[in-house]
């Protein structure tokens, strides 16, 4: 099977509006910018893949029964911008959480590239050719650990700023719209 490249995506302010912990599929609306974006994406033809931390789960705030509804509300946008979704890696553990077996550290919430590793293994991605796109620094420093390269929207949701090769974006985009266009600049 021929690898191919991919875009991974976050889910919680780089393609949805950021609630905290919002597991409600009525609540989930698109980010500025992110329809376009994941149009703009569709169009290139390669898989989308959403990536995202659910610290809720380890945390009691919701069960991981929950991330279903997430999954097919994150389908239904993605069918309703003409684009398919081919893949939801979710990390439901959190080092101070308080559910077992969910509570310490694992190897796939971000910062770790984990999620970014499993999607590639199963659905034959390519990650030295691949995106990673999110609204903070575990994402990026995530993308960079599985080799893809990688642009932050800054909108603000990043607050420490650290630096350092890991943590350092290859792109800044205001959202997912504009990134999208680098992307597609990009061989």
């Amino acid at each position: 099977m021929a690898l191919s490249p991919a875009v991974f995506l976050d889910k919680d302010g780089t393609l949805l509006e950021d609630v905290p912990y919002n597991v409600d599929p009525g609540d989930m609306r698109w980010a500025a910018g992110a329809k376009r974006g994941v149009q703009a994406l569709a169009a290139r033809g390669w898989p989308l893949v959403v990536v995202s931390n659910q610290p809720g789960v380890a945390l009691g705030r919701f069960e991981p029964q929950a991330l279903g509804g997430v999954a097919q509300r994150l389908s239904q946008l993605f069918r309703e911008a003409g684009a398919r979704l081919s893949g939801f890696y979710w990390c439901p553990h959190h080092p101070a959480g308080a559910v077992d077996p969910y509570a310490g550290p694992c190897d796939c919430r971000k910062p770790a590239p984990g999620l970014l590793l499993r999607a590639a293994t199963d659905l034959g991605i390519r990650l030295s050719d691949s995106w990673m796109v999110g609204d903070i620094l575990d994402d990026v420093e995530a993308g960079r650990r599985a080799g893809c390269r990688t642009i932050l929207l800054d909108v603000g949701n990043e607050t420490e700023w650290r630096t350092g090769p890991l943590c350092t974006p290859h792109f800044l985009a205001p959202d997912l719209a504009e990134a999208s266009r680098m992307i597609g600049a990009r061989p």
